[in-house]
């Protein structure tokens, strides 16, 4: 590797990011995988649409005149989120990824282009499909249950991209794979309760997966066929992580957030807008980032005990 790419790594990782660097062409290679899965049939339409048909597999129109991309892993923990209702206190759990996004992406853009600054290069957020490009970059590899796991985080982690001027002539492009340790391991596929991970074929049936459903708009009710049970999580799901034995050194890492008390559970319960509440609980969603889930908080919070 360029003595400049791997002082770049190693000046990444010195400030706790692990990252990886591709030649620009690599773009046309991720198109050409989610192109080829959707052609394939191994694709939901409508998961298709919803979630991956945003890819921008273009450099940005902009100055920066692109000869690479960059992916960064940003260690990310779950989050706990408590509410206080009649009968006790109810908490919950949000994974990784879901708060502080922006925060967290800010902060690794500011390290990044502060390393390439001195070199007189730059870099562009990129929106393209990461856990592909974190796989096919070498940064890390997919479990069975298609969540990539990157060493020393584990899953429990936010990634990142973004478009440089930085020259990269060699990287170590591979097709993505799925850990060893998950050759003679099932742990996450007897957890899934919904059968999204299947034992006949490696890619995830994303339209199956609760982490799915939880995140659609809070006026869209859960389908028939999800299971009450199902429910642990305030949005998305942890079952096929917490079960996971490359997860078991990460498990404690938990950041208590916010706590609400009966009178504001209860408000949430009423999916009472943003605008409607009263300035300190307003303060306290917008600090714990936990504004933007308001919408789906009501339904979510009921199929979780939460209300009934």
């Amino acid at each position: 590797m360029d003595t400049r790419l791997q002082t770049l790594i190693n000046w990444l990782a010195d400030a706790g990011y692990a990252s990886r660097v591709v030649n620009i062409t690599r773009l046309e290679d991720l198109r050409e995988s989610i192109h080829g899965l959707r052609q394939g049939g191994m694709l939901d339409e409508d998961f298709y649409k919803e979630w991956l048909a945003g890819f921008e597999f273009v450099p940005p129109d902009s100055h920066l005149q692109a000869r690479s991309l960059i992916i960064l892993a940003i260690p990310q923990p779950q989050y706990r989120i408590s509410f206080e209702t009649q009968g006790g206190v109810k908490s919950l759990i949000i994974p990784p990824t879901y708060l502080h996004g922006k925060e967290f992406d800010e902060k690794a853009r500011l390290k990044l282009e502060a390393s390439l600054a001195a070199d007189g290069y730059h870099a562009v957020q990129a929106i393209l499909p990461k856990k592909l490009l974190a796989t096919s970059s070498g940064l890390g590899a997919y479990g069975r249950n298609n969540i990539c796991y990157v060493p020393g985080m584990g899953s429990f982690h936010r990634l990142v991209a973004f478009y440089s001027d930085l020259s990269c002539q060699d990287d170590d492009w591979q097709s993505p794979k799925m850990m060893a340790e998950c050759q003679n391991c099932a742990a996450c596929l007897q957890a899934c309760p919904s059968g999204a991970i299947a034992g006949d074929r490696f890619l995830l049936h994303a339209e199956r997966c609760l982490t799915y459903h939880n995140e659609k708009p809070g006026d869209i009710p859960f389908a028939n066929w999800l299971q009450p049970t199902w429910h642990t999580c305030l949005v998305g799901c942890m079952r096929c992580q917490v079960i996971c034995p490359q997860n078991k050194p990460y498990l404690n890492w938990v950041d208590e957030a916010a706590r609400f008390s009966i009178d504001e559970t209860d408000l949430l319960l009423r999916g009472t807008p943003l605008e409607q509440l009263p300035d300190t609980m307003r303060a306290k969603l917008e600090a714990n980032d936990l504004a933007d889930l308001l919408d789906v908080m009501p339904r979510n919070l009921r199929a979780c005990g939460v209300g009934i």
